[in-house]
């Protein structure tokens, strides 16, 4: 994807959950309630609740107004600066994960007077604390002005023959285009060759020709290079608005249209994928996703998947109606990569947390100068369900490493309302609900001292739902989100708070709610609720995580990657330097390790747990 939304069906959705008022508060007095961070607390004096044997607290007067205004994610991966949107799949270079993501220097909150973007990259050790290392693939580099996706590669190989370990991406940039077609992005798409002889720090383009010429088509973007291991050839997905199209190739240059997959009603499809999982009953299947649109059959505008077949040319779902990873309003253009340590048994997938119907809205950009937000990386599993297979999702195991406080509740009984003595705009929930006879139960997060503006995560006896309607939230008909319930008595429930994001994993990670969520920086307070009955939150528990907050190293401008690039290209490195550089993040923590065409990937056995993160950055 590039600089132009997704079509999409603007109509509003059903009329929004109808939940009754609560304005009682029940419980019963205790005084050993557990403490909580100075900066969180807004006790009453005397003030305490029991609840079912364990502690909880009771909110007193209205707390001043938080002294930290910021609204720069605290745990979640945003933009140093500027403007961000598509994530690109990360590679794994010498253990470290090299995340790269699209970015404007020159953004400026005007739609129409952006020039462009071009690839940044950030690395990380285990998918959570990342260290900013400037922009990679500089735009204005050749004549084909700025890139848009595309996805990187290591060619352990050397097919391509650029030296073997090269980094070798295959990106979507505009075919020659002229002044008018750079301001409006209207220049014909067309597949472009970039490589890396430094680790993947720093590209150029390997000529101005595309390897895959767009011949007419208006969209034609978005190229997924995979390696197919059984045939020994490259194979890419291209997103062609209401197809995929496969193309194969032996050496990343010469390419072969071999096949497409079509479906015209789930709007423009973008950002493709294709990988393979082995599912919890031991079969190995293929999914194929893309980003697309879905609110013409009142279906998400996120991730949509099917499990099927591949053969080498193209892929074949097992039924034609697809399937999302996550039914939010913002969690778009995913990418999804292997997990090293068990490549078949589970992947890692991080989404753009934004919606192109109010992209720059954000008021992280008169606030805090940027606009991009990235949801927190999760790992992604597959699963039998009913008939068919599903992909589940949980936030990664490595964001517990960066806890820094837990407040444990127990279990918690509520008949109506209870308001806990918690503040926070940045935090984990995770409980048990036992719904008992309740119709309704859920959380108000980002709760108002005066109560009247809060976002509610909860369920009802039907759905599961996420609704922004009562805070500050984007200028759109999309507030509440919804996905299906079965009737167990006992249901999951796993909410992620920062500061303009809210994510909500239900039971066993199958159905997601991924949504921003403005509220004021003083709205802070928390809140449990229930409706029709009591309903228990077993096992309840708040933890708080260490400042992650992504700041840069250096200016975009003048960063390593940049230094040069106004003039020309930059310098080509040494190719020895792709084993020799070390960078530190990954020999502190986590090692990824790295797989290759042909190479046996290390067994699940070997996986290294990360060491807790002081939260200090890596520089190199």
């Amino acid at each position: 994807m590039g600089r132009r939304p997704a079509d999409g069906d603007r109509r509003r959705p059903p009329g929004g959950c109808a939940r009754t008022r609560l304005t009682t508060t029940e419980g019963e007095g205790s005084d050993d309630a557990p403490a909580l961070p100075a900066r969180r607390r807004a006790l009453a004096a005397g003030l305490a609740l029991a609840l079912a044997g364990s502690a909880a607290l009771v909110a007193g007067p209205a707390a001043a107004e938080d002294d930290a205004p910021s609204l720069r994610a605290r745990y979640h991966f945003t933009v140093p600066d500027h403007w961000m949107n598509d994530p690109q799949r990360p590679v794994v270079i010498d253990g470290v994960l090299h995340y790269y993501y699209l970015y404007n220097a020159d953004y400026d909150a005007n739609p129409r007077a952006n020039f462009g973007t071009e690839w940044r990259l950030a690395t990380s050790a285990d998918g959570v604390a990342f260290a900013d290392q400037g922009v990679a693939a500089p735009k204005g580099t050749n004549a084909n002005y700025d890139l848009w996706s595309g996805s990187a590669v290591v060619d352990h190989a050397g097919t391509a023959g650029f030296g073997p370990g090269a980094v070798v991406m295959l990106v979507t940039q505009m075919d020659h285009p002229t002044a008018a077609q750079k301001l409006d992005a209207s220049g014909q798409q067309a597949q472009f060759l970039w490589y890396s002889v430094d680790g993947g720090r720093t590209f150029r383009p390997d000529g101005d020709e595309p390897v895959i010429p767009g011949d007419g088509r208006r969209d034609f973007r978005d190229p997924k290079v995979v390696w197919d291991d059984e045939r020994q050839r490259w194979v890419a997905l291209i997103a062609e608005r209401d197809r995929v199209s496969f193309y194969t190739s032996p050496d990343l240059h010469r390419w072969t249209r071999t096949g497409e997959y079509v479906n015209a009603g789930i709007g423009t499809i973008e950002c493709p994928d294709l990988f393979r999982l082995r599912a919890d009953d031991g079969t190995t299947h293929w999914v194929m996703g893309v980003s697309a649109n879905g609110y013409a059959t009142n279906e998400p505008a996120t991730y949509a998947y099917w499990t099927g077949s591949f053969d080498g040319s193209t892929f074949v779902p097992d039924v034609a109606a697809p399937q999302w990873l996550d039914h939010g309003f913002d969690w778009y253009g995913a990418v999804t990569w292997e997990d090293p340590a068990a490549p078949l048994e589970r992947r890692l997938a991080i989404a753009w947390m934004n919606n192109w119907d109010y992209a720059h809205g954000a008021p992280t950009w008169p606030r805090d100068g940027f606009t991009g937000t990235d949801s927190i990386t999760r790992e992604i599993r597959l699963a039998r369900a009913g008939a068919g297979y599903s992909l589940l999702s949980a936030p990664v195991d490595a964001l517990q490493d960066h806890a820094t406080h837990t407040t444990a509740l127990g279990d918690v009984r509520v008949d109506g309302f209870t308001e806990l003595a918690y503040r926070g705009d940045a935090y984990e929930i995770t409980t048990r609900i036992s719904r008992q006879d309740a119709d309704n139960v859920g959380f108000q997060l980002r709760r108002s001292a005066d109560g009247s503006r809060h976002a509610d995560a909860g369920l009802t006896r039907d759905y599961a739902y996420l609704n922004r309607a009562q805070t500050g939230r984007p200028d759109s008909w999309k507030v509440e989100s919804r996905t299906p319930l079965d009737d167990a008595d006992t249901v999951e429930l796993r909410i992620l708070v920062d500061r303009t994001t809210i994510e909500v994993f239900v039971g066993d990670g199958r159905y997601t709610h991924s949504s921003q969520v403005f509220a004021p920086s003083g709205d802070q307070g928390l809140a449990l609720y229930t409706s029709g009955g009591p309903a228990v939150f077993r096992d309840l528990r708040i933890t708080e995580f260490a400042d992650l907050a992504h700041v840069p190293r250096a200016s975009s401008r003048t960063s390593r990657a940049t230094r040069g690039a106004r003039g020309g290209r930059p310098p080509a490195p040494s190719p020895g330097s792709v084993r020799r550089r070390a960078i530190c993040a990954g020999r502190r923590a986590r090692a990824w390790p790295t797989r290759s065409p042909g190479r046996t990937p290390r067994p699940a056995s070997s996986r290294r747990r990360p060491s807790r993160s002081t939260g200090t950055r890596c520089t190199s």
